[in-house]
C-alpha cells in the first residue's frame, strides 16, 4: 500500500513512517501536492548460484572470440 504525506508530516512522523516501511508499505513524500521522494524497504536478495546450471544448454560457434566485421563496427559508430 502506497502512503503519501508531505514534507511536514514526514519529518514530524520520520520513525512512525519508518515503521511502517518496514512493514512494507512504500511512502510518498511530496513538496506542494507534488512527489518529490520514496521511502521503501531495503530487501536484502539472497541468491544462490549453481555452477554449471546452463551446462550443455548454452552453445556457441568456435570462432566466438573473433573480432567483428568493420561494417558492424562500422554501423555501431554511426
Amino acid at each position: 500500500m502506497i502512503k503519501k504525506v508531505n514534507i511536514y508530516e514526514a519529518k514530524t512522523n520520520l520513525s512512525r513512517l519508518v515503521n511502517l516501511v518496514i512493514q512494507g508499505e512504500e511512502i510518498i513524500i511530496a513538496r506542494s501536492g507534488k512527489p518529490v521522494a520514496r521511502i521503501t524497504p531495503i530487501h536484502k536478495k539472497k541468491s544462490i548460484r549453481k555452477a554449471g546450471l546452463f551446462k550443455k544448454q548454452v552453445k556457441y560457434d568456435d570462432d566466438i572470440d573473433m573480432p567483428l566485421p568493420d561494417t558492424i563496427i562500422d554501423d555501431f559508430y554511426k
